[in-house]
């Protein structure tokens, strides 16, 4: 009796369990969700547009509410749309990382509409050069014949550009000014007169106002001859500098203290550092010593004439190549002083460097990874020291650093007129006169090329001498003092 009771107790307990406990939800899936989801968006669409029909509205019948079902909907609409809420933001933020370290991209001379947009917009006579070689066309390359006399006769037309950057663009076009010391400082001395001469508009700001002035000029010089690594790196001080003038400064204070900083600017980072690299180098220079150059370095030649007045006995072998030569003209500066001087060209170099002892070699920048942007015909001769165990040493200011990374002269380069090329000095019939007419022929004038770290053997800064793999330190520790200076 007493286990059949035990049983019907159970039962009993069941029953009154399955009747107070709630139905199971059954398990939807995600399409079917969705579909209810989209279904309840049609019945409240439709209903909308009937009460508009009849002009009255609607009475709303709550919907019968399912276990859990709305929950679950607004959980699959939130989950679905935070998702791209995230991706989106993560984007954004990469946007903005990218646009405070990515400098501006340089302009692609192979694209034809902002070529076009650029000639519109340019002071100077813009004939794309003939016969351009393939690999180079993303490259500004223009005719050269009738640009400077064009611009000449441009000179009352051009109100915006200041008469001072107006003579240094004309001295770039022509050739006067050829490397990169003697351009910087020409062009912050030029910009240091319209600082001069300029004054302020009413409801304008100095700070944006002279920047605009400033882009100005930098525009027409970039017209008559683009700019080097080193001016480029001035260039970004000097704006630093305005943009750090505030309204508080009257502008005769502010274009004061303008002038004064551009002229702390050329005195440390170019003419006491020159100083302080000839001491460091003329260390490097022994008695008996064969010390071999390329082509016409300033910074080079400060550095023999040194060692030649502390009485060391050496002798100097001059490389020069073609077009410009530049090499004979401190060849005749050597000799007048006295020195013992060798001189040939490009293509005997590996004749002569069995002899030498060291190679001292100028540079138009030093990059972050150790390479070396120097005149055309550089990479080779470093090459041919390498190869014969000859020390190669680097001269360069640490002006000229830069954080951009370049493995080859093609990506970034600047392209001279191939007409000085065709010209051999001397002959009376030259077989290159027409060269231009001759579709299949193209002529290629490269100024600068690339040196890899791996047959540099030390470059000498200002801050002493270093390795090319300690370049990166270089640039992080102390080129942002062009900046903060």
């Amino acid at each position: 009796m007493y286990f059949c009771y035990a049983e019907d107790s159970e039962d009993v307990a069941k029953a009154q369990f399955q009747k107070n406990s709630k139905p199971l939800k059954e398990k939807t899936t995600k399409a079917e969700r969705r579909a209810l989801q989209e279904a309840q968006r049609a019945a409240k669409a439709e209903g909308k547009k009937a009460g508009a029909t009849s002009g009255v509205s609607a009475p709303t019948s709550k919907p019968v509410k399912q276990p859990n079902q709305k929950k679950d909907v607004t959980l699959l609409a939130s989950s679905s749309t935070a998702v791209p809420e995230k991706k989106g933001g993560e984007k954004s933020l990469e946007k903005d990382r990218k646009k405070e370290t990515v400098p501006h991209p340089r302009m692609q001379f192979d694209d034809k509409s902002r070529v076009e947009k650029a000639k519109k917009r340019s002071v100077v006579q813009q004939t794309e050069a003939r016969n351009r070689v393939e690999i180079f066309r993303h490259l500004p390359q223009y005719e050269r014949a009738n640009q400077l006399s064009d611009l000449e006769s441009k000179f009352f037309q051009l109100d915006h550009v200041h008469p001072a950057v107006y003579e240094v663009g004309l001295r770039f076009l022509a050739g006067d000014i050829m490397w990169s010391n003697t351009r910087c400082i020409a062009m912050l001395q030029a910009f240091k007169k319209v600082i001069e001469d300029y004054s302020t508009p009413s409801e304008k700001t100095l700070s944006r106002d002279l920047t605009a002035k400033i882009n100005s000029s930098v525009s027409f010089l970039i017209e008559c001859r683009p700019l080097s690594i080193s001016m480029g790196n001035a260039i970004r001080f000097l704006k630093a500098l305005i943009q750090k003038s505030t309204l508080a400064q009257t502008d005769s204070e502010a274009k004061a203290s303008l002038c004064s900083d551009i002229d702390r600017y050329i005195n440390e980072k170019i003419i006491l550092a020159d100083k302080v690299i000839i001491r460091h180098a003329v260390t490097k220079i022994r008695d008996g010593d064969v010390l071999l150059t390329y082509g016409s370095s300033s910074l080079t030649e400060a550095i023999l004439l040194h060692a030649h007045e502390l009485r060391r006995q050496f002798r100097v072998v001059i490389v020069d190549s073609r077009p410009n030569l530049e090499g004979q003209s401190m060849l005749r500066r050597l000799i007048e002083k006295g020195l013992s001087c060798t001189y040939t060209h490009i293509n005997g170099v590996s004749y002569v460097m069995h002899e030498v002892t060291r190679v001292f070699l100028g540079a138009a920048s030093v990059l972050s990874n150790g390479t070396i942007y120097s005149a055309v015909g550089t990479a080779c001769i470093a090459m041919v020291a390498h190869a014969y165990h000859v020390p190669v040493v680097v001269c360069c200011e640490s002006y000229k650093f830069h954080e951009r990374v370049q493995l080859d002269a093609i990506c970034s380069n600047e392209l001279g007129d191939p007409d000085v090329i065709s010209k051999v000095p001397g002959r009376m019939n030259n077989p290159l006169d027409d060269w231009a007419s001759k579709e299949n022929l193209q002529l290629l004038n490269l100024v600068y090329d690339v040196t890899p770290a791996d047959y540099v053997s030390m470059i000498v800064t200002e801050y002493g001498m270093i390795p090319p793999t300690s370049v990166p330190v270089i640039v992080r520790e102390y080129c942002r003092e062009h900046i903060l200076i």
